[in-house]
């Protein structure tokens, strides 16, 4: 693919036996739909889509070389030859696209959620139930021969290489660090011993597929875990892959089980594109770079730097799977950009659920989900310019209909003009940039500072009145809640109103947590933070000088004293994402915020907020208290019934359930229903 645009990014790569129309790798990504065999036709459809989006190197989600490697009972296995035939219909979709694509083999180790896991020692996972088992000497040895049997299937398969996923704490990084290798045999011990599985699988597995087969190995770069390796052994393990006959390099940074964040939206774009840096100079294969890369501008500025060869993105391609094309043609502002998020991959595949994508519900939906062109154009009414409204309004313009949008403020974007003024959150602007493109693009009718009535809309003849008003927030009843210190989070995030020093927070649900990080930070500090300010804040080392790379973090003084209250006894943020609410309370935690459960609010006055505790009465002496008490659904223009001959109303969004703000449901219910007029 030539192009004046991004000259490095879009280049191709010559592996020798075989050449890669671009340096742009979409990571593997497990979505669910490699575990059942019924599933493959919407598997293929789904890598059809991007390798027809112009992506050079697709890797799939993880499949297993055996059963004790099962990621969750019954998981994608390639152990037989039956398992050849689901294969092919995805290698033949994306081969028919141009495109090439390498299987990862995964063996989960002791992250298994099954109970026939094993590992290099007997030692438990702190985020998984279940105890290893060692493998014996004969266990590795059967381990060993079903990962050459596994690649030898995925070549017979279509498969144009593999990748042997060595990283995020999995088995064979299991194996390579001391937190979890405890043995006393020749798998154990030294770094050369401890990299022997790794090293020999990738050898036994080159003398079985050959010289023109694509093995990648997904390197631990940086564990981020007590116990993992330093540089010095990263490069050692590194050099001994390449001589064993590994193709090309990627990495991978932090365990799953670390304490650190490594791919959440308030980790800084690119943050560990130089360790890749340092981890090319080591060796004389290609290297890729990867985690919290999601436009092609940082992409081509990590190539053309010399940090890496290829760049390895697998959420930016949930979120846009013409990634590539839109780039190549110079159209990077159509990018429907990935926001780290994590609510519907990540948070999904940890819950056995399909993996899709917040910003574009049609990820690992292609076969369902579809924006057809109508034959029956209809007038549609968009009433609210929030994400529910966004979505519903630039589909059904996609799909050939008449849409005007109504919005009451002057900009669009809704309740995610609230959500980016959250530290760290800054990537939601990148959704509303997509948007205002999309509805220039789609033709959508914008009609901003514009309240309309029930008659206003009745008068206009439309066929469709789709509510996508959202919510005000809920004032909870409380004697003194009227009280000039009292605000809303509108106030706070939206109004800018000023806040004191000394601040109670009225509900820990997601606003209540992102009003607390709001207001950790000093104003007049610059955000988003530096690079260095962030490795000190979580205490890491990007050089891995020992320890996996960290230190101990710059403990700040906070600029605020926080208290975050709920009525439930439960746990604070308990329901927050999986793999994003452990950085929320992780922040407010490091920051002395004190989070209390079980509380009753008995009144607010001039002293503060009164409050009482398993029946113990208590002041909060603060400035302010900033409510974060849930909101009710704005639905004043739906009628009480449905007209007959009238325009049909939907409900989308928060005007349809506002019990907890959900961008992923908003954004969904309104790219479904548009679909479906």
């Amino acid at each position: 693919m030539t192009s004046p645009h991004y000259p490095h990014l879009l280049a191709p790569l010559n592996l020798g036996f075989t050449q890669l129309r671009n340096r742009c790798i979409m990571g593997s990504m497990h979505t669910g739909l490699e575990d059942r065999f019924y599933n493959y036709p919407k598997l293929a459809a789904y890598f059809k889509e991007r390798a027809r989006g112009g992506v050079g190197l697709i890797v799939t989600g993880g499949i297993s070389p055996n059963r004790r490697g099962w990621l969750l009972p019954f998981g994608g296995t390639m152990n037989s030859l039956v398992d050849i035939w689901n294969h092919r219909k995805v290698t033949e979709a994306v081969h028919e696209e141009g495109g090439k694509i390498l299987m990862q083999i995964l063996h989960s180790g002791r992250y298994g959620y099954q109970p026939f896991v094993v590992s290099a020692s007997s030692k438990k996972s702190p985020i998984s139930m279940f105890t290893p088992k060692a493998l014996s000497e004969s266990g590795i040895e059967s381990t060993i021969k079903d990962y050459v049997r596994c690649a030898r299937l995925a070549q017979k398969a279509g498969y144009d290489g593999i990748e042997i996923m060595g990283s995020e704490g999995y088995l064979l990084n299991q194996f390579l660090c001391v937190r979890t290798n405890q043995r006393q045999d020749r798998w154990g011990g030294s770094i050369e011993n401890r990299m022997r599985l790794p090293v020999e699988i990738v050898r036994r597995v080159r003398a079985a597929v050959g010289a023109n087969f694509i093995i990648m190995y997904r390197h631990s770069i940086l564990d981020l875990v007590e116990g993992g390796n330093s540089w010095d052994e990263v490069i050692t393990v590194a050099q001994a892959l390449e001589v064993a006959g590994v193709t090309i390099l990627n990495t991978g940074i932090g365990w799953h089980e670390a304490r650190v964040p490594t791919i959440v939206t308030s980790v800084p774009r690119a943050a560990f594109a130089s360790v890749a840096g340092r981890l090319k100079k080591a060796v004389n294969i290609p290297v890729v770079a990867s985690n919290r890369i999601n436009m092609p501008d940082q992409a081509e500025a990590i190539i053309a730097h010399g940090d890496a060869d290829m760049v390895s993105m697998a959420r930016p391609f949930l979120a846009d799977p013409a990634f590539v094309l839109k780039a190549a043609n110079g159209r990077a502002d159509e990018i429907n950009t990935c926001i780290a998020c994590n609510q519907a991959c990540l948070d999904h595949t940890f819950a056995n659920k399909r993996a899709s994508c917040l910003v574009n519900p049609r990820a690992a939906f292609e076969t369902e989900l579809k924006y057809v062109k109508t034959n029956k154009r209809q007038r549609i009414a968009v009433v609210g310019a929030g994400p529910a409204g966004l979505s519903a309004a630039t589909v059904a313009a996609e799909c050939g209909h008449d849409v005007t949008l109504f919005e009451s403020s002057e900009k669009i974007g809704g309740q995610f003009n609230i959500a980016m003024q959250i530290p760290g959150k800054e990537e939601f602007a990148e959704t509303m940039r997509y948007f205002k493109r999309r509805l220039e693009i789609t033709g959508v009718k914008v009609k901003l500072g514009q309240r309309v009535s029930r008659d206003e809309l009745l008068k206009q003849n439309f066929d469709h009145i789709i509510l996508a008003t959202g919510i005000a927030p809920r004032t909870p009843r409380i004697e003194g809640v009227e009280h000039a210190k009292v605000l809303s989070y509108i106030d706070v995030l939206l109004h800018k109103k000023a806040v004191g020093k000394r601040v109670a927070i009225i509900g820990a649900g997601g606003i209540g947590f992102d009003v607390a990080e709001y207001l950790l930070h000093d104003p007049s500090t610059s955000l988003p933070v530096s690079l260095a300010h962030w490795f000190a804040e979580w205490g890491v080392d990007p050089q891995a000088v020992q320890n996996g790379g960290l230190i101990a973090p710059v403990v700040a003084t906070p600029f605020r004293q926080i208290y975050l209250l709920q009525r439930k006894t439960s746990k604070l943020g308990a329901d927050l994402g999986k793999t994003s609410g452990w950085v929320h309370r992780a922040t407010l935690q490091r920051n002395k915020v004190e989070m209390l459960a079980g509380v009753e609010y008995q009144r607010i006055d001039d002293k503060g907020l009164h409050i009482s505790i398993n029946g113990e009465a208590r002041l909060l002496e603060v400035d302010n208290v900033i409510l974060c008490a849930g909101q009710d659904p704005l639905t004043e223009l739906m009628p009480d019934q449905q007209g007959e001959n009238g325009p049909r109303f939907h409900k989308i969004g928060g005007a349809a359930l506002a019990s907890e703000l959900d961008a992923k449901r908003a954004i969904r219910e309104g790219a479904v229903l548009a679909a479906s007029l």
